[in-house]
């Protein structure tokens, strides 16, 4: 059997669709390449937008001292303003791994100074996004940010 130009280009046009929808689908039913959501109900979170604005608004107002978020050897610190009393301050903070939600993670603010430490063995080397939800004195503020750990 001959095959001229005309059939040998279909066939390798058919052999390289084969050879693509072979990865396709292996990559898609595998679980080592997790699918993930970033957030599981992002609609429900869309709502809540604005109240997050407001709140991000509030902690970029403060006059004198900000939240200060620092990467040290020992963790990650969280230095809440000196002027507030620590004992009023009350939320949440949320740590979010971009490259795997299994390592996401909440902390209760619950202060002993104005200082809050998370530990370096909670943490996994590289990038980490930051929320702190807090209050103080029925006002409520909201802190994002985004660091790199180093293990």
């Amino acid at each position: 059997m001959k095959i001229n130009w005309g059939t040998g280009i279909v066939i390798a046009f058919a052999v390289f669709m084969s050879f693509i929808l072979f990865f396709v689908f292996s990559v898609q039913s595998n679980s080592k390449y997790d699918n993930e959501l970033v957030v599981n109900e992002y609609y429900k979170k869309e709502l809540l937008a604005q109240q997050d604005l407001d709140k991000e608004q509030n902690a970029y107002d403060l006059k004198n001292d900000k939240v200060v978020i620092k990467v040290l050897s020992e963790g990650i610190t969280i230095d809440f303003p000196k002027d507030f009393d620590y004992k009023s301050i009350n939320g949440k903070v949320s740590l979010y791994r971009p490259s795997n939600q299994k390592l996401d993670f909440e902390i209760p603010i619950s202060l002993s100074s104005a200082h809050l430490l998370i530990p370096k063995s909670n943490l996994v080397g590289g990038r980490w996004g930051i929320s702190i939800d807090w209050n103080y004195q029925g006002k409520k503020y909201l802190n994002k940010e985004e660091v790199y750990f180093k293990q």
